[in-house]
């Protein structure tokens, strides 16, 4: 486990909760904001057989702060793919019929990989598979989709930035001005090519909330705006044409509307969690798709390094676009919630996606 003061106490949110992780020698625990104690754990790492052990110290144990607990573990341990947890029996059945851990031999143990695909670690609000019926929608056969979402979606606690990213659906009051704040930006305009007044981006953003397809999200790091992002289901897409488009895949758009957020190290934080989103808004989406301008290299290198394969380049009516896709296997698989090279404090900025 870390042993820096900065990451000796963790806070996570498990289904709108919130709870914090307190780590000091070999001790673990799961406290209320208030610090009152839930559960205490040890933790054991044998650094020879790089293995990893966590026991439970007595008392029952819930759902939530053993989804706590093991999610600050791989959150902090990247190369921990496998922990040993040691529960009383009853206790272990019960946490592996909700998916928290396996049975294996005489041991249970929980998995990255799993654990990392537990929506209500990160979203206040878990969505329940909407059920399956065909629609059809301007010549597109679909499944229905949900109503969209309202209030925060996801929250997710960065250990390399010390920061909170968060996501919320767009409220049209409250965010318009910010929206054309960052529509007239030099920088997003040069990609988006959306600038001009409140009353043409009220139109934009009335037009998005009334397609059932897509989403308007605000990002924030620590409750300060700094990016929107708009989602799609990718079937009733501009793109489903140019691949094999699965009926639950989906997609995304951004622009970083704030200087201040444009280095590669929230870069990384961004692209790794919308992908995390967009995985656990509905367990029965495989591939995230995008389609970034062709000629945008630096755009197209930082998804490369957050894990999507470059398909093949296609033309849109407005623009050369390159297909890029992340399979579900490969995100979870691979662990690329978390950054695959190491950080600099400067490094380049890293420029918004174009629509």
């Amino acid at each position: 486990m870390p042993q820096s003061p900065s990451s000796a106490v963790t806070p996570v949110c498990i289904s709108g909760e919130s709870l914090l992780v307190s780590y000091q020698a070999q001790q673990l625990a799961v406290t209320d904001p208030d610090g009152r104690v839930r559960t205490r754990w040890s933790w054991q790492h044998s650094a020879s057989s790089q293995s990893w052990a966590i026991a439970h110290e007595g008392g029952a144990v819930s759902y939530a702060d053993l989804l706590a607990i093991l999610q600050t573990i791989f959150l902090h341990v990247p190369e921990a793919k496998i922990v040993t947890v040691e529960l009383a029996q009853e206790q272990a059945t019960t946490m592996c019929r909700a998916g928290l851990l396996l049975r294996q031999g005489a041991r249970h143990v929980a998995a990255a990989e799993l654990i990392w695909q537990h929506a209500a670690g990160w979203m206040p609000r878990e969505r329940p598979a909407f059920p399956v019926q065909q629609v059809m929608s301007e010549g597109k056969r679909h499944p229905l989709r949900p109503p969209k979402p309202e209030g925060e979606v996801y929250r997710r606690y960065l250990p390399w930035l010390g920061q909170t990213l968060s996501l919320r659906s767009l409220h049209l009051e409250q965010d318009l001005p910010l929206f054309n704040r960052w529509m007239n930006d030099p920088v997003v305009v040069q990609f988006w090519d959306e600038a001009g007044d409140l009353a043409r981006h009220r139109r934009y953003l009335d037009t998005i909330a009334a397609d059932p397809h897509m989403t308007s999200l605000i990002a924030s790091f620590d409750d300060q705006p700094f990016a929107y992002f708009e989602v799609y289901w990718a079937k009733e897409n501009r793109i489903a044409p140019f691949y094999d488009c699965g009926d639950f895949d989906r997609g995304w758009h951004v622009l970083v509307g704030e200087e201040a957020f444009r280095g590669k190290q929230f870069a990384v934080a961004w692209l790794t969690s919308i992908s995390h989103y967009l995985f656990l808004d509905d367990c029965r989406t495989q591939t995230v798709v995008g389609e970034p301008r062709a000629d945008h290299d630096k755009q197209i290198r930082n998804l490369d390094k957050s894990g999507y394969a470059k398909l093949k380049e296609f033309d849109f009516p407005h623009k050369r676009a390159m297909l890029v896709m992340l399979s579900r296997e490969r995100y979870f698989g691979q662990g690329l919630w978390q950054p695959q090279t190491t950080l600099a404090p400067l490094d380049p900025p890293f420029f918004p996606c174009s629509p």
